[in-house]
């Protein structure tokens, strides 16, 4: 089988909006608008010092919508470092998702405003961010009085941000969608840090994978970081075929490659103990191509491709997330000294058995990596650092206000699991109030039924998209498919969260019925089936 080409499918950068100037450098100033029509344009920067803009129509109706968006580095990427470099940090404020035109022409339509901020500071900010939306929303009602309502939306990060505000303010706003929304900090970490470990113990001793020196000392720890780790899935890549081990494999690698276990399987193992998605931007795990290897590439081959280019992402998230979380902290924040791996993937050692290599290799895998094998030393914490880490903001999942959630089935960066345990909390939610309410008409005999408050929106992957050339190779050069890759959403798709949250700012109710599902239609790759379920992330059921 030929070589397969990883793909630069970092999307834990969110895209700045193309459509704003400068904004002045006076902190907590009145925005400075330029009086133009139809769209009237402000900017200015909130007292912390936050960047922001505003879109305003003539024809505004009293409407603004709030965007959060994700998750920036908060350090430049030096040139050098593989896909990447180059990078510079920036607080470009964003009022729409990555500056999307259609969504603005969307709201404007509607006399609708539209607002964003670039926020202080970049990196895991949603303490700062809330309380800089909190007095962005206030700014903008000084300044544009008739404005009635508030509706709130984020991708990513954005959507932790989106939801916290919900939380704590559900007063400020009357809808609010959080989209491909990231979990709460210790379980993201750990999503990602379980991944970056087991690359570190198997392929690579000379990771460092957090614990990382204070200040400039432990950023450049972190780009060296970043060097090893996509060499390392480059040469994951290249063997994928002969199942052979880098050169930089760690004694215990070398042990399970002498046991004669590819180092495909072991790739794949990290990644299901991880919890990270079977399915990429390019490989279903379905299809294989016309000949020989019609079966054998969708059961040993493809899941492993999949893992390569999720894991990619979730190792690059791991490192440069950790890094700045631990400067935040002061000290080592991930921590698997109690975890049990094997326990992690008893369901799917049954599901990929033959991509895995059989029982007896997954054993000997997981034996590798257990904690009682001194060459796979486990990672500990500092036990301070993660009280300070654990008193960072955490979203409960209460849902206050009409939600809607859009997140991608096999997103890499924040899994489907972060979306479906708000969907679980919730159902617990509305079993409640039902009950609540069954209770009250025993006093009043009067019967008066909650509100359904959430709207989930899957977005769901073709049967199939793996594609292969003529030789049987698999094609990697076409555009992520839907329902992978990180907040990997269409125009369409996005303005469909748009009207939700307009109908349920205008209506107090979220769309449904015959119209929800035309719209859904119309959309493309949505689902609304309420069968859907998916596992949350990994660390919850750590200590189950």
């Amino acid at each position: 089988m030929k070589k397969v080409r990883i793909l630069s499918l970092l999307s834990v950068t969110a895209l700045v909006t193309t459509v704003l100037v400068t904004a002045p450098s006076v902190a907590n100033a009145a925005p400075a608008c330029d009086g133009k029509s139809p769209i009237q344009s402000c900017v200015g920067v909130t007292s912390d010092g936050a960047p922001y803009a505003m879109q305003v129509p003539a024809n505004f109706n009293g409407t603004v919508a709030l965007y959060s968006h994700g998750y920036r580095y908060n350090v430049d990427i030096p040139a050098g470092i593989p896909l990447i470099g180059g990078y510079k940090v920036t607080n470009t404020p964003e009022p729409v998702p990555g500056g999307n035109a259609e969504v603005a022409k969307y709201f404007f339509s509607q006399g609708i405003a539209i607002v964003g901020s670039g926020f202080a500071r970049q990196g895991w900010n949603p303490d700062s961010a809330i309380k800089t939306n909190v007095e962005l929303i206030d700014t903008f009602k000084k300044q544009f009085p008739a404005t009635k309502k508030v509706i709130a939306w984020g991708s990513s990060l954005g959507g932790v941000i989106t939801q916290g505000l919900a939380e704590k303010h559900p007063d400020l706003v009357s809808a609010v969608a959080p989209m491909c929304m990231a979990d709460n900090v210790s379980e993201e970490l750990t999503m990602a840090g379980d991944f970056l470990w087991g690359i570190k113990v198997l392929f690579d001793p000379t990771i460092k994978a957090g614990n990382y020196s204070a200040g400039a000392a432990g950023v450049a720890e972190s780009y060296a970081d970043l060097v090893k780790v996509f060499t390392v899935m480059g040469k994951l890549q290249a063997s994928i075929s002969t199942g052979a081990w880098p050169d930089t494999s760690s004694a215990t690698g070398k042990a399970l490659q002498a046991a004669g276990i590819p180092s495909r399987s072991a790739l794949l193992l990290l990644g299901l103990m991880a919890g990270l998605p079977t399915q990429s931007a390019h490989f279903d795990s379905i299809s294989g191509p016309d000949g020989a290897l019609k079966l054998t590439f969708p059961l040993a081959i493809s899941p492993v491709l999949a893992i390569l280019e999720n894991g990619t992402n979730a190792a690059a998230l791991a490192v440069l997330a950790t890094q700045d979380v631990e400067n935040q902290t002061g000290g080592a924040i991930f921590d698997n000294t109690k975890t049990d791996y094997s326990a992690r993937v008893d369901a799917e050692r049954v599901i990929f058995n033959a991509a895995l290599s059989g029982n007896t290799a997954i054993d000997a895998m997981l034996g590798a990596l257990s904690a009682a094998n001194p060459g796979a030393p486990r990672a500990a914490a500092n036990a301070a650092a993660v009280t300070k880490m654990k008193a960072l903001h955490q979203n409960t999942g209460k849902i206050n206000v009409p939600t809607v959630l859009m997140v991608g089935l096999a997103d890499p960066i924040t899994p489907a699991g972060a979306s479906q345990r708000l969907v679980d909390l919730y159902a617990e939610q509305y079993a409640a109030e039902k009950a609540a309410a069954a209770k009250a008409y025993q006093k009043t005999r009067e019967y008066k039924s909650p509100t359904n408050k959430l709207l989930m929106l899957w977005n769901t992957t073709p049967a199939n998209y793996t594609k292969f050339d003529a030789t049987g190779a698999p094609i990697t050069s076409g555009p992520a498919a839907q329902g992978t890759n990180h907040c990997n959403f269409t125009s369409a798709q996005l303005v469909l969260v748009a009207k939700s949250l307009v109908q349920a700012s205008s209506t107090g109710k979220l769309p449904s019925g015959g119209a929800l599902n035309t719209a859904v239609r119309k959309a493309g790759n949505i689902s609304i089936d309420k069968g859907i379920s998916v596992p949350w992330l990994k660390a919850y059921g750590d200590n189950q």
